[in-house]
């Protein structure tokens, strides 16, 4: 079959804490919750609709079974998530420290190495990766070998087709140097047709951090669509032919972590909608205001209606 989205990258278990306003040496109860970058936009897409695949390795273990089946659960196909060999490494769990509106502290338990990042390129469904409508990819995945090779399989079989999306996802823990990942990156790029990140991510990226500056940087490598998130300023969405600014959408914020990939997952429906650019990046930044107004990430990612009936309420 030919998924309408295929999302290719980090996975494993968010250990959140219900009590807010305090460090994680003072909290007594925890909840968990499946989590990772790519996971949780492929859910989110998922909830708006598509056909959606995920493609990642977890480990021999409780936790990794539990991303299997609660991937299915919440609608995404779980037959490329594969478990690595006995005695290999664990799921990785996440925790954080939540601190509203804006301070949400993030701690990675993916040592010696991740499993997601174990994957080879000779396990990846290269024909179901070029088939797709959608394909996602992080720039986490290019942070380690052998994920960096894989990821490089998945775009050279798949060409720069159009809706071939990287998030921009840049993670410092993970990385030995930023030299490291802007030369990761500045090769990727070469690949996709869209580009998604916040100001720091394009610093990486493109040596830009102005936001005017790194979608233009972005659209010189030959991508169709550059995305700058501007934090507090809303979201810079550029064409050759369009470039725009959309403003926040006002909330209360619980939790902030997820709302990316909650933009994602929207931005993914408005792409195969084949809706103008602005109604695109409208949806895309209620949907992850909404999911910034919930404790969790993948099972706060709001449906399609949620996300118009916000809509309308500021409309009206």
């Amino acid at each position: 079959m030919a998924f309408d989205v295929i999302a290719l990258g980090r996975t494993g278990v968010d250990i959140y804490p219900l009590e807010h306003g305090v460090g994680l040496a003072e909290v007594a109860t925890f909840r968990k919750f499946l989590g990772g970058s790519a996971t949780n936009v492929a859910v989110a897409a998922a909830r708006h609709g598509h056909d959606v695949a995920l493609v990642t390795k977890v480990g021999d273990d409780p936790f990794g079974r539990f991303v299997q089946t609660e991937s299915a659960r919440l609608g995404v196909d779980p037959r490329f998530i594969s478990a690595i060999e006995p005695g290999g490494p664990p799921t990785p769990v996440t925790f954080c420290e939540i601190f509203p509106p804006d301070d949400f502290p993030l701690y990675f338990y993916r040592y010696p190495a991740a499993p997601d990042l174990l994957l080879h390129a000779d396990e990846l469904p290269l024909q179901q990766i070029a088939n797709a409508r959608v394909y996602w990819a992080t720039v986490t995945g290019l942070s380690q070998e052998p994920s960096r090779a894989a990821h490089f399989a998945a775009w050279r079989g798949r060409g720069r087709v159009q809706h071939t999306i990287l998030d921009l996802d840049y993670r410092p823990m993970f990385w030995a140097d930023p030299s490291e990942a802007s030369a990761a990156v500045h090769a990727a790029l070469e690949h996709v047709s869209v580009a998604v990140g916040n100001r720091e991510e394009c610093l990486v990226s493109v040596g830009e951090s102005d936001p005017q500056r790194a979608a233009d940087a972005l659209l010189d490598r030959g991508l169709d669509l550059a995305i700058v998130k501007q934090g507090p300023k809303g979201v810079l969405a550029a064409t050759r032919e369009e470039r725009l600014e959309v403003p926040p959408f006002p909330v209360e914020v619980i939790n902030g972590l997820g709302a990316g990939d909650a933009f994602g997952g929207a931005l993914i429906h408005g792409l195969l909608a084949g809706w103008d650019l602005r109604r695109t990046i409208e949806f895309a930044n209620v949907a992850g205001a909404i999911v910034a107004s919930r404790l969790e990430c993948s099972t706060a990612m709001p449906t399609t209606g949620e996300v118009h009936s916000a809509l309308q309420g500021r409309s009206s």
